[in-house]
């Protein structure tokens, strides 16, 4: 176990792997997720200007290989989680020009105290095919935010609303500078890991190029979850192309989070608790 990777995770909410894709597969993944991305409409690529352009990982089978990486495995077992699930993944385009993305949290089962306490419920891996900075739209976070309540959680809107996503009014709280953020630049292949919770926006790209991120969801311990969260997690699942070859198939399905119980998954809440409630006041999964 890598302890200072873990207590860096713990503490500020993420962490990162130096160049964990080989320059072969980074090639890779910038051809195919290029053509995927120029095939994409105009409508596509400007629905969410604050994002940029978005589809899921199962437009191609090459993300079967990025999900299973052993690389990534080998980052999961070194923060002490050696067999992590996987739900989700997307390719996030941020195209020349783009506004900020507005600060927000991806995680939804705020209903339950799990979601308030160590260790992460669910971790996002990015990769990032470019080189990032401010410049170009690079990853801003507020360390601690994942398990510490943050004035931020008591102002904004409800996360990737479709107002926050238009970028209409950028003197919106969502997007504004915070004492406490920092940047996190990284170079292309780098892995970089993060708890669901923390809050994380990105700057503008005032570059004319795109700047292009894969984001895989992962859940480091999905046996501990409560029974519902792990029902949530499990209906979130992304379906495997039944057109994809069956090797890649295979590939994702070995790691797919599967949920074979009857408990009820719980319902998207959207904002954060200022802590959670006291013990026997709320119904749990089981």
């Amino acid at each position: 176990m890598n302890k200072e990777k873990y207590d860096q995770l713990a503490s500020d909410g993420y962490c990162r792997f130096p160049q964990t894709l080989s320059l072969e597969m980074i090639d890779r993944l910038r051809d195919a997720t290029d053509r995927l991305l120029d095939a994409q409409s105009m409508e596509e690529r400007t629905r969410v200007r604050a994002q940029g352009s978005m589809m899921p990982i199962t437009a191609d089978p090459i993300f079967a290989e990025l999900v299973t990486l052993p690389a990534a495995r080998n980052a999961f077992a070194d923060l002490g989680f050696p067999a992590p699930t996987f739900t989700d993944g997307y390719i996030i385009s941020k195209p020349g020009g783009s506004p900020r993305l507005f600060w927000h949290y991806d995680w939804f089962a705020w209903e339950d105290n799990r979601s308030y306490e160590l260790p992460a419920p669910q971790l996002f891996c990015m990769y990032y095919l470019s080189d990032t900075r401010p410049e170009n739209g690079c990853l801003r976070v507020i360390p601690g935010s994942h398990i510490h309540h943050h004035s931020l959680h008591d102002l904004m809107d409800a996360p990737h609303s479709e107002t926050l996503g238009q970028a209409s009014d950028p003197q919106r709280i969502e997007f504004s500078d915070q004492p406490d953020e920092v940047d996190v630049p990284v170079q292309a292949g780098d892995l970089l890991i993060g708890d669901a919770r923390v809050l994380h926006a990105a700057h503008r790209n005032d570059t004319d190029e795109r700047r292009t991120l894969i984001t895989l969801w992962y859940q480091p311990d999905f046996a501990s979850l409560p029974e519902r969260m792990q029902a949530q997690m499990a209906a979130k699942a992304q379906s495997i192309p039944g057109e994809w070859p069956e090797e890649a198939q295979s590939r994702l399905r070995s790691i797919m989070a599967t949920y074979t119980g009857t408990a009820a998954a719980y319902p998207r809440t959207l904002y954060r608790r200022r802590s959670p409630v006291p013990a026997g006041s709320l119904a749990h999964s089981e």
